[in-house]
């Protein structure tokens, strides 16, 4: 690839190996002298492999003592992960790929999985191939090519998805298909949850009508999700990523559970992924609400982690998220920040104000495999590391499944894996024993023993018999999904036991929050049309395109940035298929005038330089359709 960075760099000035790590650890000692942990910060990505995001956390959460170190996954993920935990008691996906193969109703939330998760679509139609009597059911504001090939879709208006499911309780409730035994049996809150429902909000009509669909496909949706022996529903990013993402999930999840089906075969909710990592990334602790091994900073986690790891620093609470992180580097209060495999001056909300913090940085490494990324230009030390495909180590699946990712090219130039790159820091900041792994299996099976945190407890996550694999046994693994001990033939909670205080999965009454609006009087005054946006994923990009970006065909069929409209709603708004516009980014609507308007583009740019309006093209939505 174009730019790609061999050799380590400090001001921009290539530099060995043993002075960048020297340099890093004498900025962190002084940073911890001057100013204490909580001044340094770690912002790592679901790109990276399991051992990497090990070695970061013990790193900072054990020897550093800060628990300042977020992922990009907070970015899509960490809905999912507060639902998981607020209705199980631990953040565990309950169904897996094979659960496809056997279920009577799929419903897609919130995804567009013919583009995003191409390989997991192409089951989805195996599966249908296989047994024409399943039903496809999507659930999108926008007609893609995934609810093409649905046999009911629901375009429901904006941010419905709670309304949608609570009504479906409701519906549940109102025709008797909710199992009353299981919910007896196995659940907490369900007076709470059908008491919320009860309301005429939540009748069959209103619901309807608040969403925008006919009453017969909500009835038929609804007729189906209850009568269905078994059922999947599959959410991503539409669901995730929105101001109430946490309770759209467990509104979800509330489905399954009073409705019973969860537990077996072709039934439960699945939040797919995005990232190759993002899973193994939580289960290590990546996250800083997170200490490692799915467990929090209670004092039985705090007391086992710090005699495992020997960790003189370890941290006792919980650290600043990403969108937190960040503002903090923009006060000041974080000196240091690391960057690992990751591009948030594009990826991060409010772009703007993540690169004057980033430029502000007192001192900021960045480890990348290029040299010319957005964030990579704002570096005082960059690290070249290794990319895929040049290095080996673990990652979990979106249904629990470590797969042992194998190098099939050697790293050019002097690029390291991060594991190599971390723990030669923690070695510098003289923590030789903490930090003396040898290879990949040597970290595995130490992450493999801390999980023991778990050993007779509700907890799933317990990897403790693999902490004495050989070094052959990790050479040749096989793709192997935990819990290691539960039977194949046994779904995920079969037994009805949950990691909650008494065992029973918790029912969420979700608040049904309203995205912030902007001030449409401003707006009007200015003449200016206004719209609220969904966002999408680029069908041949991978992320922020520093990968895929240089691939010319991948670019051809989006070559530029471009807003999707219906073509009528373009008409009224005076404006022209293909059009150039200006849109405001500073918020999620468009607000957008004419190109033509504008002598230069850059007469949108404030006193600094910064553009906080972009140029994008209008494209009729019937391009998708």
């Amino acid at each position: 690839m174009p730019s790609r960075l061999l050799y380590p760099k400090v001001s921009q000035q290539e530099v060995s190996w043993d002075t960048a790590t020297s340099a890093i650890s004498d900025k962190i000692q002084q940073v911890l002298a001057e100013s204490g942990p909580e001044a340094i910060g770690m912002y790592v990505s679901g790109q990276l492999l399991t051992e990497d995001y090990y070695v970061a956390n013990k790193l900072m959460k054990g020897f550093i003592g800060s628990a300042n170190i977020d992922t990009n996954s907070r970015l899509c993920m960490s809905s999912a992960v507060t639902a998981h935990i607020r209705a199980f008691g631990e953040d565990v996906v309950p169904v897996t790929y094979d659960d496809l193969d056997v279920t009577d109703l799929i419903v897609i939330v919130g995804a567009n999985t013919a583009w995003t998760h191409p390989v997991v679509f192409r089951r989805i139609q195996q599966a249908r191939d296989k047994n024409p009597s399943v039903k496809l059911v999507v659930i999108d504001p926008r007609k893609t090519v995934t609810a093409e090939q649905a046999d009911l879709f629901l375009p429901i208006a904006n941010d419905g998805d709670i309304t949608l499911f609570n009504g479906l309780i409701r519906y549940m409730a109102d025709n008797g298909t909710i199992d009353s035994r299981f919910v007896e049996d196995h659940t907490n809150g369900s007076e709470e949850l059908l008491d919320a429902v009860s309301g005429n909000e939540f009748q069959l009509d209103e619901v309807a009508c608040q969403l925008g669909v006919d009453v017969q496909s909500l009835t038929t949706f609804y007729r189906w999700f209850s009568v269905s022996p078994t059922a999947i529903t599959v959410f991503c990013q539409g669901v995730n990523q929105a101001i109430d993402g946490t309770d759209k999930a467990n509104a979800i999840i509330n489905c399954h559970l009073l409705s019973g089906k969860i537990g077996k075969q072709g039934s439960g909710p699945f939040s797919i992924t995005g990232q190759p990592n993002a899973m193994g990334g939580r289960e290590v602790g990546g996250l800083a609400t997170q200490l490692a091994a799915h467990r929090g900073f209670e004092p039985d986690a705090l007391n086992f982690v710090r005699d495992a790891w020997d960790a003189p620093n370890l941290v006792q609470t919980a650290g600043l998220k990403a969108v937190d992180l960040f503002d903090a580097v923009a006060r000041g209060d974080i000196r240091f920040l690391w960057i690992i495999a990751t591009n948030p001056a594009v990826s991060l909300p409010n772009s703007a104000k993540v690169r004057e913090a980033l430029a502000q940085c007192e001192c900021l490494v960045v480890s990348d495999i290029s040299a010319d990324t957005d964030t990579a230009c704002y570096a005082d030390i960059l690290l070249p590391a290794a990319g895929w495909g040049e290095k080996s180590g673990m990652v979990t699946n979106s249904e629990r499944c470590m797969t042992r990712q194998r190098a099939f090219m050697p790293a050019p130039g002097s690029a390291k894996p991060d594991w190599k790159i971390l723990a030669d820091v923690g070695r510098k900041l003289g923590y030789d024993e903490a930090f003396s792994f040898n290879s990949e299996a040597d970290i595995f099976r130490e992450y493999a023993a801390l999980t023991a945190v778990n050993t007779n407890t509700p907890f799933k996550l317990d990897l403790s018999v693999l902490a004495v694999m050989s070094d052959d046994e990790y050479i040749h693994w096989q793709p192997t999904r935990w819990p290691l001990t539960h039977g194949a033939s046994q779904p995920l909670y079969h037994d009805g036991a949950f990691a909650t205080s008494n065992g029973k999965a918790n029912l969420v009454v979700p608040a049904q929050l309203h995205s912030q609006q902007l001030d449409s009087e401003q707006k009007k005054e200015q003449g200016l049309p206004l719209w609220s946006l969904n966002t999408g994923r680029l069908r041949d990009q991978w992320h922020t395109m520093t990968r895929t970006g240089h691939i010319t065909a991948l670019a051809q069929s989006e070559p530029e940035p471009t807003v999707y409209m219906h073509p009528v709603s373009i008409q009224q708004a005076g404006f022209t298929v293909g059009q150039l516009v200006v849109m405001d980014t500073a918020s999620p609507f468009l607000l957008a005038s004419t190109f033509s308007d504008l002598h230069h583009p850059f007469d949108l740019a404030d006193s600094h330089g910064r553009l906080p309006s972009i140029i994008v093209r209008l494209q009729s939505m019937m391009a998708y359709a």
